[in-house]
């Protein structure tokens, strides 16, 4: 089992890296506006993806100029916010996109992209990165599937973000 997974969890970083290039390069510009302005990078994650915030602020190696987003009344329009959620129609965080959209507060999210009938981050956010994670990656012998990775996914594609928006403001 542990070899299956491995292998699809390959297989899923994979496919993030050759269909997520663009988004993410979109993405770290987006952000990497705030450092070189007047603003701050802060950060959501619902659910088990508030991982991703953690690693980002309390890391080896934080993110600069990044805060955890506790309220979105004291955003100005120099920041910038990144919400990583488990899917594109999480309806707590397709709240929080429809207020910084309100805002005009350019942000960044990080989901599984859910076909929804509904409002969607996809729709939403400046930049929407996929997770390529939709269903978990390994089929069980009763027909059911398990192992559903969403925070290593969603941290892969944090650091792939993060590396890129450090590049910027080297140049810059």
């Amino acid at each position: 089992m542990q070899k299956m997974f491995t292998t699809q969890l390959t297989g899923l970083f994979k496919r993030i890296f050759e269909n997520e290039e663009f988004q993410i390069e979109d993405g770290a510009r987006v952000l990497a506006q705030a450092p070189v302005g007047e603003g701050t990078i802060y950060l959501k994650g619902f659910q088990e993806m508030d991982g991703v915030v953690i690693e980002a602020l309390e890391g080896e190696e934080p993110l600069r100029r990044a805060e955890r987003l506790d309220a979105v009344s004291a955003l100005t329009g120099a920041d910038r916010v990144i919400i990583f959620t488990r899917f594109s129609d999480d309806e707590e965080a397709v709240l929080l996109g429809e207020e910084l959209a309100r805002k005009e507060v350019p942000f960044v999210v990080v989901s599984g992209n859910k076909k929804a009938e509904g409002k969607s981050l996809a729709e939403l956010a400046d930049v929407h990165i996929h997770t390529h994670l939709l269903k978990p990656l390994l089929p069980t012998e009763d027909g059911n599937r398990i192992g559903f990775p969403s925070l290593m996914a969603a941290l892969y594609i944090y650091f792939a973000l993060r590396f890129t928006v450090e590049e910027i403001l080297d140049e810059y």
